[in-house]
């Protein structure tokens, strides 16, 4: 068996413990770990907002984190694509992935070219997107009126 290369892509967005639960892991489980770090293009597209940090923030970030041996700047959404330019053999993901269309679709992809999908339990208790949630109320809370209100500073 060759040279087992990993990639685990993501926003990476307000940096937490489960994407440092994500990297960890993944490098257990090959000799070689890409983190992939989604472009602020992309993510706006696929979730309607920009991310907090942006994109040469995330990868300066990511590129100091020890599991990871390369960091790549993930411009295309195309899995296959980027396959294709990394020639990563494990590809590794949340496993709020599993079983869902997008999920099929690329077990299915990645199948054809002898990439392996492995599922981490995603953290449910921390997400960007609570992070992201949070931060706003912080910097504009509900009155009781139900209006948001610009805290002063």
């Amino acid at each position: 068996m060759g040279l087992r290369i990993g990639y685990a892509a993501g926003a990476f967005d307000l940096f937490h413990i489960g994407h440092l639960n994500i990297l960890k892991h993944a490098k257990a489980q090959c000799d070689y770990l890409i983190a992939g770090v989604v472009s602020d293009e992309i993510l706006e597209r696929a979730k309607g907002h920009l991310p907090v940090v942006p994109l040469a923030e995330r990868l300066e970030i990511v590129k100091n984190i020890t599991y990871v041996d390369k960091v790549y700047a993930e411009l295309i959404p195309d899995k296959l694509q980027v396959w294709e330019e990394l020639r990563f053999t494990v590809f590794f993901k949340g496993d709020d992935w599993r079983g869902t269309p997008e999920g099929k679709r690329l077990e299915r992809a990645f199948g054809e070219v002898g990439v392996e999908v492995v599922y981490f339990p995603y953290t449910v208790h921390t997400s960007s997107s609570v992070l992201r949630t949070a931060l706003e109320l912080i910097n504009h809370p509900v009155g009781p009126e139900g209006r948001i209100h610009e805290v002063q500073r």
